[in-house]
């Protein structure tokens, strides 16, 4: 009598698969466990499955500190890897370092990073530059076309001008904790200083490029300095300056999804003229936030954050921003040998009381926790845990910031130049995020 063989995925019922997937598998095994069937997708694809796998585990997410700056350097100067969520066995940097393109090129930096999806820009060795969003860790890539009315030796002649040009803009729109669609935006204004801007986007949804014309803005704007921006939520910011200032002296931002006639242009919040530092700007928990250093009258060192609110005010910073965070270091007896010569890297993503900074003094990667005034110190070559489990590494960190310093600090700042994110995020979000596709 011939025996039946029953497939593993028909002889459990749901209910048990369910239990199973939820207690044995990271987010890794759950990726490959959704291309084993179409019932097992189903299952994983649901928002039931989704809702509650996202609720059972611990808030850790493995998360990179990326160099925006420097291409002869490691694209990953900062890598935490090895949470319970995902169960990574390295770090998101060596992700990045397995996407291969359809052609052999001589150039890879990465423009953006959005809920998990990276935006990547390559020359071949010819030359010829392209652009591809992708999810690293599921391997999913799609090249995105050049602009119809662009050739790719348009796109380098204005990448070697940078007058009127910034290509690094990546938005998502998040539908229940998933991403279903992704924009690439592109800066196009025709005049170096003006109360409007062009935008350039393509989207996800539609394989094409559209036009924004005429978006204005409330004060004139210098907008041949813009460098990377800032993704949260749909909107895009950018470090921005009117008139022929030193500093960034706004906060430039746009919401690519609502749209609208206006690019809100908001004025930072501080003691102008203290600080030791480049304005710069990163997210935590789910704000955007200004980060600083400010000497003090005693000589020392006062580290400030703010966090900016949903509704905003563009005449008022102090209406727009919230103070998170006020330490002076050299009055708290548990920081004393931290020393004064450190400068702000980027918020935690998830905990909004624990900031990086990266210290001279002691050639290290300080993680500060605003909450209890403890520190930590990072150094190069070693292997480390972090507060919330995951695991650490530096690669390449001290050259980078050797390499930064002297550009970021206030003190060296002569007439205007470009206004650098030298640091950004790249977090893995609470889901696995495959990459949308084309709308049908």
């Amino acid at each position: 009598m011939e025996t039946k063989k029953i497939k593993l995925e028909e002889a459990l019922p749901e209910e048990v698969l369910v239990k199973i997937f939820l207690a044995g598998f990271p987010l890794r095994g759950i990726a490959r466990l959704r291309s084993v069937c179409k019932g097992w997708k189903s299952i994983i694809d649901s928002d039931c499955f989704r809702d509650l796998y996202v609720s059972l585990k611990r808030l850790s997410v493995s998360w990179s500190i990326m160099n925006n700056k420097n291409p002869t350097l490691s694209l990953e100067i900062v890598g935490h890897h090895g949470c319970s969520r995902w169960g990574l066995t390295s770090s998101l940097g060596s992700w990045l370092m397995r996407y291969s393109p359809e052609t052999t090129v001589r150039k890879t930096s990465v423009l953006s990073c959005a809920d998990g999806l990276v935006l990547l820009y390559t020359e071949t060795e010819e030359g010829a530059p392209m652009y591809h969003v992708g999810n690293p860790l599921l391997q999913e890539w799609v090249r995105i076309p050049l602009p119809p009315h662009l050739s790719g030796y348009d796109v380098v002649r204005l990448q070697e001008k940078r007058i009127v040009f910034s290509d690094s803009g990546l938005v998502t729109k998040m539908e229940k904790g998933v991403v279903v669609g992704y924009k690439v935006v592109w800066v196009l204004p025709s005049h170096n200083v003006s109360k409007q801007v062009d935008f350039l986007v393509y989207s996800s949804e539609t394989g094409l490029w559209e036009t924004l014309e005429k978006v204005r803005c409330l004060y004139s704007m210098i907008w041949s300095r813009l460098e990377h921006s800032v993704p949260l939520n749909g909107i895009l910011h950018w470090l921005a300056a009117s008139q022929n200032d030193q500093d960034s002296n706004y906060v430039a931002c746009y919401d690519f999804y609502k749209g609208g006639e206006e690019c809100r242009v908001i004025p930072f919040p501080g003691m102008t003229g203290l600080e030791r530092f480049r304005r710069t700007i990163t997210t935590t928990a789910g704000f955007l936030v200004y980060c600083n250093v400010f000497n003090d009258d005693n000589g020392g060192c006062t580290i400030m954050v703010w966090r900016l609110g949903k509704k905003y005010c563009d005449d008022d910073a102090n209406a727009s921003w919230r103070l998170s965070w006020r330490l002076n270091t050299n009055s708290c007896e548990s920081l004393v040998g931290l020393g004064v010569d450190y400068f702000p890297v980027v918020m935690h993503p998830l905990y909004h009381d624990v900031i990086y900074l990266w210290s001279r003094d002691k050639d290290a990667l300080v993680l500060l926790n605003f909450s209890n005034r403890k520190y930590g110190l990072l150094k190069e070559g070693s292997l480390y845990r972090s507060m919330d489990g995951c695991l650490v590494r530096l690669s390449g960190c001290k050259e980078y910031m050797d390499s930064v310093y002297k550009a970021y600090t206030k003190a060296t700042l002569v007439g205007g130049g470009n206004h650098f994110l030298y640091f950004s995020q790249f977090v893995l979000p609470r889901w696995l995020n495959p990459l949308p596709r084309l709308s049908s």
